[in-house]
This record gives structure tokens, C-alpha cells and sequence, in this order.
């Protein structure tokens, strides 16, 4: 598995990784995707993965997006989290200066670490096609969104996944976009369908783009992705957006 490649992610269309490996930080990484992919794939002997799940800086990747010549939306960093300690700020600097210059593509940046985001934000750039996101699993984490708020990125949205606990009286002022999932693999936790409709209701009453990933599970394929009888693939309100180029 290389560092750019096409993602499975409904949400998205690529995914680039500068940057692999992380720490677990609160309830949502118990059972982390990432790590037992990165796990395996260090089994496997593939290169890039001989760290196995530590922070680890692939610099020859870093200007990748630079070469692509059809417009995508990028997942960034889907193996780490940007925003981790062991991150230089330097290196996150790159990152965005690579984003700020290859305006063709809409770059998707996740982080459960709101508090170094805000931190940050203030010295890095901002350009339209960098959306930034923050997770958040249950109500215990929802000030991420709160550090979300002061950034000065464009579209801003939050993936609540996997959501472990109902999320009541979701503050969406200043949010583009939600995500909602339930876990998946080994050990899932199950997801409640009123927490999700609860979402779903709000999101409809606030005009903010609702995106539903799936049910989750043990087996994600046979729970599916329908709510209530149809699909919801919202996404913000931007110009010519080229998800499935």
C-alpha cells in the first residue's frame, strides 16, 4: 500500500499519507482501523509500514498532489492524525504549503486533537480548498467542535465516528458538514438509530449537510449505509466538486 491511493471512504476520493502512525487518544480509538491496517501491512514487510503504527514523516510523498493532473478530494493523513505531538509543526507547515499550491484539489483533514489545531491555526494558511475537520464520538468530546470554530478554515465539518453515545442539543453554528458512522470490524461497539436520526433531524433544521457512512459492525457491508429507506450523501455547497474523479 503505497502513501497516495484511491480510498474506500464513502466520504472521499484519495487519500494521501505524509504522515503514518499515531497514539490512541480518547474512546473512538479503541478499536482503530488504522492501526491494525498498518499493523498488517508491517507484517506483510511493505516498506513504508516498518514502523509499523509509530508517527512516522514520509517526506518523499509530500509533494505528490503536485503531480495529479485530474481535480480529487483528498483525504489527508487517513493512517495518522496531522495534529498529533510528535508532528513537527514544520512538517504540518509543508503539508499545507503543498495544499495551498495545488488548488485543482479540495483537501479533507481530520484530527481528534482540536487543542493543538487551535493552538496552530493561527500560523498556518487557510486556503478555500483545505476543509478541516474534528472527530467526535460521544458528548464528552464535542469542545473539539467548539476548536474547531476558531479556525479560519472555509468549510469546517465534523465525523461523528464512530458515534459511541447519544450527541443531544449538537451546536452546528458555524459547521458545513456532519458525518455520521457506526464502528466497524472486530469488537464493534454498537450505534443506537435514534442517536443518529437525532442528528439527522438537526442537521435538516439547521440547513447543514448530512452524510450517513454506515451502520457498522462486525460486517459493515451486510448493516449497509440506509437510513430510514434512503441514503443520505450531503455534502457542502461548493463549486464543482470532483468526489469520484
Amino acid at each position: 500500500m503505497g502513501m497516495t491511493s484511491k480510498s474506500r471512504i464513502e466520504w472521499t476520493g484519495s487519500t494521501w499519507n505524509p504522515v503514518t502512525g499515531c497514539t490512541a487518544i480518547s474512546a473512538g480509538c479503541e478499536h482503530c482501523y488504522a492501526r491494525r491496517m498498518a499493523m498488517r501491512l508491517q507484517a506483510m514487510g511493505v516498506p513504508k509500514y516498518r514502523n509499523g503504527f509509530d508517527v512516522t514523516l514520509h517526506t518523499e510523498v509530500l509533494e505528490e498532489p503536485l503531480k495529479w493532473k485530474k481535480p480529487q478530494v483528498v483525504f489527508v493523513s487517513s493512517m495518522s492524525d496531522l495534529f498529533h505531538k510528535d508532528i513537527p509543526f514544520e512538517f504540518i507547515q509543508q503539508i499545507f504549503d503543498v495544499m495551498t499550491r495545488a488548488p485543482q484539489h479540495i483537501f479533507q483533514v481530520l484530527t481528534k486533537r482540536s487543542r493543538r489545531l487551535a493552538r496552530l491555526r493561527a500560523k498556518l494558511p487557510w486556503p478555500s480548498n483545505v476543509w478541516m475537520g474534528v472527530t467526535v464520538e460521544n458528548e464528552k468530546y464535542r469542545y473539539r467542535i467548539d476548536n474547531l470554530r476558531k479556525t479560519e478554515s472555509v468549510i469546517k465539518f465534523v465525523s461523528l465516528e464512530p458515534l459511541l453515545g447519544p450527541i443531544h442539543c449538537l451546536d452546528l453554528h458555524g459547521i458545513d458538514w456532519v458525518i455520521v458512522g457506526g464502528e466497524s470490524g472486530p469488537g464493534a461497539r454498537p450505534m443506537k438509530k435514534e442517536w443518529v436520526l437525532d442528528i439527522q433531524q438537526h442537521c435538516e433544521r439547521r440547513r447543514t449537510a448530512f452524510f450517513f457512512k454506515q451502520w457498522g459492525g462486525v460486517n459493515k457491508k451486510r448493516t449497509g449505509r440506509i437510513l430510514d429507506g434512503r441514503t443520505y450523501d450531503e455534502m457542502p455547497l461548493v463549486p464543482q466538486l470532483p468526489l469520484g474523479q
